[in-house]
């Protein structure tokens, strides 16, 4: 299983890392395609639609992605991100605490929906952010990836009470604050150098100063914690363990990117403002 797992991590860096060390738009446009498509293929899934309604969703995904990346997004692409920020205050938090519909009714197929436009925000986030440039991109996803880190050996050292046992028994309080911590150890220690400058924590920092360089890490944390969350609940509902096998040894797309789908269009709002 790790030797699996190893082996999908390092492929996917062999694809990513050149594309963002050259800076080549027209690669991962397709890249970011594919995975977007992927994305909304296994969503489909989870919300149980049948094998070729799916695949059918995730084509439609594909071909609409595919056009955006060659003509452009279109309207004010804030409004998008604004409805996505909205989407999860209004509606998939409290889904954590009064959980999901059943997956035959009508709610469900609102919830799928709203869900898949949680994900096309996310993805076209990583186009903005991405635009800004690959550092400031990776500087984002940092965030999420050491907020993970944290959580994880904060919580296996320190763990005593549990996060949400019902969807997540193994998330506890103690790992999320070590998250927290470490990523805003993180985001100082980007703001004070000076070859980081043009980064998403530095230029945070510059327009809005330590209390809103304080507040944002807090909540682009708790979002991350949420959107992990969140799929977890899909996925106990549906009666799975990963979102697909995409990934031998990681299991889906979404599994890679839950967290991210509420963060990244939260950040790319942000980065509209500074």
């Amino acid at each position: 299983m790790l030797r699996t797992r190893v082996i999908t991590a390092l492929l996917l860096l062999a694809v990513l890392l050149p594309i963002l060390y050259f800076n080549y738009f027209p690669a991962f446009a397709v890249v970011s395609t594919l995975f977007f498509a992927a994305a909304i293929w296994e969503s489909a899934r989870i919300f149980g639609a049948a094998p070729k309604a799916a695949l059918a969703w995730g084509l439609a995904a594909l071909i609409l992605f595919a056009a955006i990346m060659y003509y452009g997004s279109g309207p004010d692409i804030r409004l998008l991100f604004m409805l996505c920020v909205a989407i999860w205050g209004l509606r998939f938090v409290p889904a954590l605490g009064f959980g999901l519909p059943p997956l035959a009714s009508f709610a469900n197929r609102m919830v799928a929906g709203t869900y898949a436009i949680a994900i096309f925000g996310c993805f076209l986030a990583i186009v903005v952010l991405f635009h800004h440039s690959p550092l400031y991109l990776l500087s984002v996803l940092v965030i999420v990836w050491v907020a993970d880190i944290g959580a994880y050996f904060s919580g296996k050292a320190f763990g005593r009470h549990k996060l949400a046992p019902s969807i997540s028994p193994g998330k506890s309080w103690e790992g999320a604050l070590g998250g927290w911590f470490l990523v805003l150890a993180m985001m100082f220690g980007f703001s004070l150098a000076p070859a980081l400058a043009e980064t998403f924590p530095a230029r945070l920092l510059a327009s809005w100063g330590w209390a809103g360089l304080l507040v944002a890490a807090t909540v682009l944390v708790a979002a991350s914690v949420v959107g992990d969350l969140f799929e977890s609940l899909l996925k106990r509902r549906a009666g799975i363990k990963d979102s697909s096998n995409l990934l031998p040894g990681h299991g889906g797309v979404l599994d890679r990117v839950d967290a991210l789908i509420p963060v990244l269009p939260l950040a790319a709002l942000l980065s509209f403002w500074f």
